[in-house]
């Protein structure tokens, strides 16, 4: 079941080169994608260790000589000043004028126009973009929502010269006519997913449909992909140990440089059943269950071949070290014509059914009809062969030449796994459902980065809801204006919260948010509903008496609304938290009003996926000063680490981290009503106290345990402070202190700063103000 590199994707499930694996101690190459010739193992040169080395004439970088210290780099990427394009470029607009309909007709006359310089298999480029696609979808990862399609990273390193992607340079050259002729209009990342949805049809699949919408990046994002230090490579550190190894939930893949699992076996040991653990495994860290999982190795191997015509030496550099005069093609083969019949990706070699370019049933009635014997590709990776004399595949290239169908370990996992094989033999026996099944399973994966279905774009955006959408009910009925939001945020006040409890209570459910797959937020007030509630970080106990009070009020203000209006619980959950911070900043002697915009619903139990938005839950929040210890990280970064994350999970820059974190500490608004940060005598005030005591030379701090800090006055040693790391890394820090420093001398700047970021957090789920 070769996954195609875990997906499998449509052609040829991505596999290992042979020669990677070797070079990475292991015995075959991983699993190879189905497509086309698309496999995914780079030759040997793409295994050499990935460390930068800097020679006496390079400027080096801090974490050079410092390596320890906190790295805020991931709040800079993707700058606006790299995107050409400019930041009034709306290109979710740009993309709706464009003429759908001609852009699929230019997407298919390229399949079939077979170029000389890299020949389509069987005259059809369609497994080839099935697998470019798959491999960019592909990526994203359930724990952090990183990865996916969006944002068109396969373009860039380390993605593009990964060894699952061996070869992908040359489909998205083919496609670049289209991407000149359409121009900003569509982008790489849409246009990878377009292809191959275009590419099924004309190969006779009816997909469920496609939505555009995803922007380009301009840079590569700066991604933990695991900790080997070599491409192929595969750490006892990314797996969870026992019988059934499981892969870390922070990463995707079983190897460094594939997209699932090595298609050969785990570490190239061809053994079925113990593939099955890596396969159920890295398609969970990747949002899918058993049966999506079989409908898209399935489906996916039907279409294309696997590569592996030639020895793995056979090939060079990947793109990114390949020679300047390459202009950015890698793996160039130098074993006879170098593509074609001698075409080497993954080390892999051949077809799942007799018809490469055709939708068909015949990969699962194949499955089980043959009886498979292990055998190896002539670039020597292990695969499976059918037992008899079965040549009933044409070659891809030769006239008259045909060959044996073949298998992959991996796709003997969907036969020999028991709960893999019973939905594989339901799919074989009820050929509608396997075919709907894959038509899900592969929307789901080309879209699951792509945020709530509100932010579609296109003609073809199938009508039904899915539930790893989070869907939220549309707004009925007319909002409230400002005058109703300012008599509700009174009536707030006077139900007895506090300014904290408010706060808290908002963050708690803005900041679920995660920018990176667009998913969580305060929209759909699902902080009421399971999981959410319950969460340690959410202080479920005093949530729930907070949540009561807040429906009472709102359901009270409602009933005296004129005209239809009312307010959903999710917006009295935001107005709460302005109605306490402008309380904070009056306390403080400031007037200062925070911005609201209403119109969020608020989703039910039922269109609540229970254990997909598990993945939400925080373990770590240093704006709340929360930190569940060993549990806060499988990594083992440090607090102020982890802080950096959730800043960049929430899209917030260095100064809008920083600021927020003072702020928050001044209203006291720490998980459980920890007493750590808070630098001030007037808790529940917006002031810059935070900041100005942070900086106080009269305190001098020390260590008391772990992640704890006293701060005590030089000459009397009396305590005045405690503190965690994620308070005192914005006096040790450098770049922090300086921002620190202005927050701490003017006071008006914080307070309006941080209204700013706290109004970003709040609103960065409303995709409908955009």
């Amino acid at each position: 079941m070769q996954l195609k590199f875990a997906t499998l994707i449509l052609s040829g499930i991505l596999i290992l080169s042979l020669r990677t694996l070797a070079a990475c101690q292991q015995s075959a190459p991983p699993t190879e994608p189905q497509e086309e010739s698309a496999e995914a193992a780079p030759a040997e040169t793409s295994t050499t260790e990935t460390v930068v080395k800097l020679d006496s004439t390079e400027a080096k970088p801090n974490d050079y000589w410092w390596p320890e210290s906190l790295n805020l780099e991931q709040l800079r990427d993707n700058s606006p000043v790299s995107n050409p394009l400019g930041p009034d470029f709306d290109y979710r607009a740009a993309f709706a004028k464009v003429d759908y309909a001609q852009l699929k007709k230019d997407l298919e006359a390229i399949l079939t126009d077979s170029q000389d310089w890299w020949p389509a298999d069987y005259g059809n480029y369609g497994p080839l973009f099935i697998r470019m696609a798959w491999h960019s979808a592909g990526t994203y990862r359930v724990s952090d929502g990183r990865g996916g399609a969006d944002g068109g990273q396969q373009r860039f390193k380390p993605l593009n010269s990964w060894p699952d992607n061996t070869n992908l340079d040359k489909a998205r050259r083919l496609l670049w006519p289209v991407k000149e002729k359409y121009g900003n209009s569509v982008s790489w990342a849409d246009l990878m997913i377009l292809s191959a949805n275009v590419a099924m049809e004309q190969m006779g699949f009816e997909t469920l449909g496609f939505s555009g919408g995803r922007v380009d990046d301009w840079e590569a994002d700066l991604v933990y992909w695991g900790p080997e230090p070599e491409m192929l490579g595969s750490s006892p550190k990314r797996f969870h140990g026992g019988e059934e190894r499981t892969v870390a939930l922070g990463l995707g893949a079983s190897h460094m440089g594939l997209i699932y699992v090595n298609p050969e076996g785990p570490d190239g040991n061809p053994d079925p059943v113990a593939a099955a653990y890596d396969i159920r495994s890295t398609f969970g860290n990747m949002a899918m269950n058993d049966e999506e999982t079989v409908a898209l190795i399935a489906g996916g191997h039907t279409f294309g071949k696997t590569h592996g015509a030639r020895p793995m030496d056979c090939l060079g550099e990947d793109p990114a070290a390949s020679d300047i005069e390459a202009q950015g093609f890698g793996w160039h083969n130098k074993c006879g014509k170098g593509n074609a019949e001698d075409t080497t990706t993954s080390g892999l070699e051949g077809a799942w059914t007799s018809a490469p370019v055709s939708w068909t049933h015949q990969y699962l009635s194949n499955l089980f009809n043959f009886e498979w014997s292990l055998t190896k590709s002539p670039a020597g990776a292990h695969q499976w062969e059918p037992e008899g004399d079965v040549k009933t595949v044409p070659d891809a290239h030769l006239a008259g030449k045909m060959h044996e169908p073949m298998m992959l370990t991996t796709d003997l996992s969907m036969r020999m796994d028991p709960k893999y094989e019973k939905i594989a033999k339901r799919f074989l026996e009820n050929r509608e459902e396997f075919e709907e099944a894959f038509a899900k399973a592969w929307f789901k994966l080309i879209h699951r980065d792509l945020g709530p279905k509100s932010r579609y774009v296109g003609p073809e955006v199938p009508d039904e809801d899915f539930s790893w959408q989070d869907p939220v009910p549309a707004v009925d009925h007319p909002l409230i204006d400002g005058g109703d939001a300012a008599r509700l945020k009174k009536a707030i006040l006077a139900a007895g919260v506090s300014v904290p409890d408010l706060v808290r209570t908002a963050w708690a459910a803005a900041s679920s948010y995660r920018g990176t797959d667009m998913r969580g937020g305060a929209n759909g007030a699902r902080i009421r509903l399971a999981p959410q509630k319950d969460w340690a970080a959410n202080d479920p106990e005093t949530l729930s008496v907070v949540l009561a009070k807040l429906e009472s009020v709102r359901a009270e203000f409602n009933e005296s609304l004129k005209g239809n209006k009312k307010v959903s619980l999710a917006d009295a959950i935001v107005l709460g938290g302005a109605a306490a911070i402008e309380k904070a900043a009056g306390d403080a002697g400031l007037d200062l009003s925070v911005p609201f915009a209403p119109g969020r619903t608020d989703a039910s139990q039922e269109q609540t996926d229970v254990d997909s938005f598990s993945y939400l839950e925080p373990k770590f929040d240093g704006f709340r000063n929360y930190h569940a210890g060993e549990d806060a990280d499988e990594r083992g970064r440090t607090p102020s680490q982890l802080l950096v994350e959730k800043a960049d999970l929430l899209g917030l820059t260095v100064p809008e981290m920083t600021v927020l974190v003072g702020g928050m500490r001044a209203l006291d608004a720490n998980a459980g009503g920890s007493k750590s940060g808070i630098f001030t005598e007037r808790p529940g005030a917006l002031t810059n106290d935070f900041f100005v005591n942070l900086l106080d030379m009269d305190t001098k701090w020390s260590k008391t345990g772990e992640n704890a800090y006293e701060g005590v006055d030089r000459e009397s040693g009396a305590q005045k402070w405690t503190a965690t790391e994620v308070d005192l890394v914005f006096g040790s820090n450098s770049e922090l202190r300086a921002v620190a420093e202005v927050y701490a001398y003017d006071q008006q700047k914080f307070a309006s700063d941080f209204v700013s970021a706290w109004t970003k957090v709040m609103q960065a789920d409303r995709f409908d103000l955009e």
